[in-house]
């Protein structure tokens, strides 16, 4: 009987912990995609002023970890494609909170200075509102952070309820790829 008590309180354990698990959404970002030409090089600083094809500047900063750095030079043509997702996982009662953050610079093959710069952070946070009729939904998370906003999935909406915990993950990556000017 003791055992059969254990083996059902295990079961009963596995299927909420399991229930919790299917509640997740994941939104993607749109990808984006730019061009442009080197402009100036701050090796100090690492940083990269690119003048974009429509006209603007901007200024980036290039990671220590991106090792073909010093290859770069004034005149290379460069195109990004930018891209984010966010994934939201309702936490199981009890389930122990999250605050991370991951980078990683990815070269790409051959002997240019191109490749990925990723990152991604997760932090646990907990609905304080719901808006039905909006409909809309509000968090917060460590350090004070707070953020609403309006809600596409009404569905998912009605599966959570204020004063639940979520793992919030964004993911963002930015390829870049240079060529050196037409001579």
């Amino acid at each position: 009987m003791r055992r059969l008590t254990f083996g059902l309180t295990a079961m009963a354990i596995l299927a909420a912990t399991a229930a919790y698990a299917q509640v997740s959404k994941t939104i993607t970002g749109e990808v984006k995609t730019a061009a442009g030409t080197v402009e100036a090089i701050e090796r100090s600083s690492r940083e990269v002023t690119i003048k974009k094809d429509v006209g603007t500047y901007t200024v980036v900063e290039i990671p220590q970890g991106a090792n073909r750095f010093d290859a770069m030079k004034i005149g290379d043509k460069v195109n990004f494609r930018y891209y984010e997702n966010i994934v939201l996982r309702l936490k199981a009662p009890g389930e122990k909170d999250t605050d991370t953050s991951t980078a990683a610079v990815t070269p790409a093959p051959g002997s240019g200075p191109s490749g990925t710069l990723a990152k991604q952070r997760t932090i646990t946070a907990t609905i304080t509102a719901i808006d039905p009729s909006i409909p809309s939904i509000t968090f917060t998370g460590p350090n004070g952070w707070k953020y609403s906003s309006k809600v596409q999935d009404k569905q998912a909406l009605a599966k959570v309820k204020v004063g639940d915990k979520v793992d919030i993950t964004w993911t963002e990556a930015l390829l870049v790829s240079l060529e050196a000017p037409a001579k």
